[in-house]
């Protein structure tokens, strides 16, 4: 069939699609509301460099029809982890995680593994750092006897005496089931005890200790009641230590998400009885044009399953076009709920800066990339800002004014192609007209001989400076043609032309971090410069009042005689060898005069 009539009859119902290529490989696999609208989107609409490199591949399509919504998405997420397709995103990959394990065996052995056999066993985790594990299962250890070897404990073996106690019995740290010294009931009422510690519900076994506490006392075997004190003791601590959100907020599961151009990550706490029993964030690296509503969405599903979460409710940041049966999703706006979203948040924003740090050191080239696509969506650009050039101009009280224009390439300076430009044509201290005397030099001459042009100018400035600019650009018919923006000081405000209301980016933006290094440096630049010249000038200023005598004859004079008072010095003959007799008979006759 081809492909142009199994878009034609595509069912108006809910399901998943998948697209093969020319090979017959899945190349993509989602999920609709209505599969009809859906697949003919990706014919229908303009996309970008991948999603219509997706399209150009896309030989045949197959769909499933389901019930609802929701068993699309599980069935999208079960084959994207079947086939793996090319063109969809998917969760990183966590086997190194540690994750604390319940053996499903007789008597069942308590460990950590970073591998998951599915035999039946019961993982809990994964745990974001070993030592959290560890931690735990310590404590677990130190207040329930559990045997550590691996022999196999059925009611055979143990009834034939095949096996007898080791070291671990007579040090009491195991009751010794292998010779039926403990049953199999009584060792099943620890691990279900065990099992609620790890998922956060204290209340249980500390309930259970203080029952067995009180009647060992009650039988005056008070040795043995202070053991359980003991370990009663360690569960309250460690209850105490962990971190607690609200008591109000029972068994909920929180998401949040932040993303930029190339990734999005996300972060998931579990909380139970107003504690979080477990924090995961992971990282989603984007294929096409996936919006973080979608993201959201499968992460929802893969992390839920992923740490077998049943909870009734769901907190996430913004609202999503997602039903699952028994459950409900709230979008907090205050108090506690809200507080802990800005927590999950937050612990989302530090995973992104680790990893962004990682990328900067070990791939310094795709971490240029992300932040030249992060500028261009950020502030609307019709390509990559790979060459900026930044304006700012430099006087005192209208003395020796200049503006300095800086250049960056790739989001760094390139320190050797900076210009400083004397302003000629302005009297006095005016900012407004210095701007559109030095945009109009600067790209008049970049016009005249060729020079590549900047993909955006920074302005340092508010409208006033950026209009000024502006007005440069229309006179040399640039306009439009290349993007230039300002950035006033104060709230750090982006200012476009013709735009009064200005953009306000993330205070921890790349994007602003750019811009701030570019004005900057533009302002460094230019008050260095401007301090040299007027030092110079201040240098210079007696021999500056003497008519006939130019600007090159005062750099000769000085270099030679070192000063003025070396000038003053000198005997005719000498300054006639150095400037010729005209100007020297002017500089003799000028120092005459003042003696």
């Amino acid at each position: 069939m081809s492909l142009e009539l199994q878009l034609k009859i595509l069912p108006n119902k809910p399901g998943v699609y998948q697209f093969f290529d020319d090979k017959g490989e899945i190349i993509y696999v989602g999920k609709a509301k209505n599969l009809h609208k859906r697949v003919h989107s990706y014919f229908n609409k303009e996309h970008n460099g991948k999603t219509r490199l997706l399209v150009s591949k896309i030989k045949n399509i197959k769909t499933t029809i389901v019930d609802t919504e929701f068993d699309a998405l599980l069935l999208e997420n079960n084959l994207i982890k079947e086939f793996q397709p090319k063109y969809n995103i998917r969760l990183k990959d966590d086997k190194s995680y540690p994750w604390i394990c319940i053996k499903n065996e007789p008597f069942s052995r308590i460990f950590l593994t970073r591998k998951l056999i599915y035999d039946g066993s019961e993982y809990f985790g994964p745990y974001s750092s070993v030592l959290i594990a560890r931690t735990l299962l310590e404590l677990i250890k130190s207040i329930y006897p559990l045997r550590t070897c691996k022999l196999d404990l059925t009611q055979e073996k143990i009834q034939s005496n095949k096996y007898t106690v080791c070291l671990e019995y007579h040090i009491h740290n195991c009751l010794g089931p292998c010779e039926g010294y403990q049953t199999l009931e009584d060792y099943n009422e620890n691990i279900k005890e065990i099992r609620e510690i790890i998922k956060g519900n204290f209340s249980e076994p500390l309930s259970s200790l203080k029952m067995k506490m009180m009647e060992y006392a009650e039988k005056t075997e008070f040795e043995k009641a202070q053991f359980i004190k003991e370990k009663l003791e360690l569960l309250e601590k460690y209850q105490a230590k962990s971190t607690v959100i609200s008591p109000t907020i029972s068994e909920v599961d929180v998401f949040s998400i932040i993303s930029d151009e190339s990734a999005a990550y996300v972060n998931f706490f579990k909380i139970v009885r107003g504690r979080i029993i477990q924090s995961y964030t992971t990282e989603i690296k984007k294929k096409l044009e996936e919006t973080e509503e979608e993201i959201l969405e499968k992460s929802i599903i893969e992390i839920r399953e992923k740490f077998k979460s049943f909870s009734k409710e769901i907190y996430i940041p913004f609202f999503i076009d997602l039903e699952i049966p028994g459950v409900k999703l709230f979008v907090p706006k205050i108090g506690d709920k809200r507080k802990i979203l800005d927590l999950s948040e937050k612990n989302a924003k530090e995973y992104r800066l680790e990893k962004l740090k990682q990328v900067k050191i070990t791939d310094p080239e795709r971490h240029t990339n992300r932040i030249m696509a992060e500028m261009k969506n950020l502030l609307h650009l019709p390509k990559e800002p790979r060459l900026i050039e930044g304006f700012d101009n430099s006087n005192i009280q209208g003395t020796n004014p200049v503006s300095a224009c800086v250049v960056f390439r790739n989001g760094r300076p390139s320190k050797g192609e900076y210009r400083i430009f004397n302003v000629k044509t302005v009297e006095g201290p005016n900012d407004f007209a210095t701007m559109e005397e030095v945009i109009q030099r600067r790209y008049s001459r970049q016009l005249r001989e060729g020079n590549e042009l900047p993909q955006l100018i920074l302005i340092d400035g508010g409208k006033g400076q950026l209009s000024s600019a502006y007005k440069s650009l229309e006179n040399l018919g640039l306009a439009g043609k290349i993007p230039i923006i300002g950035i006033a000081k104060r709230l750090e405000e982006i200012y476009f032309p013709h735009d009064s209301i200005p953009l306000y980016l993330d205070k921890t933006s790349e994007t602003l971090k750019v811009l701030q290094k570019v004005r900057d440096e533009s302002h460094r630049y230019g008050i260095t410069r401007h301090r040299n010249r007027r030092s110079k000038k201040t240098f210079t200023t007696e021999l500056d009042t003497i008519s006939g005598i130019g600007e090159k004859t005062i750099q000769l004079l000085l270099t030679h005689f070192k000063s003025v008072q070396g000038i003053k010095k000198s005997t005719k003959k000498e300054l006639e060898e150095l400037i010729g007799k005209k100007r020297a008979d002017i500089l003799f006759e000028y120092f005459e005069k003042e003696m």
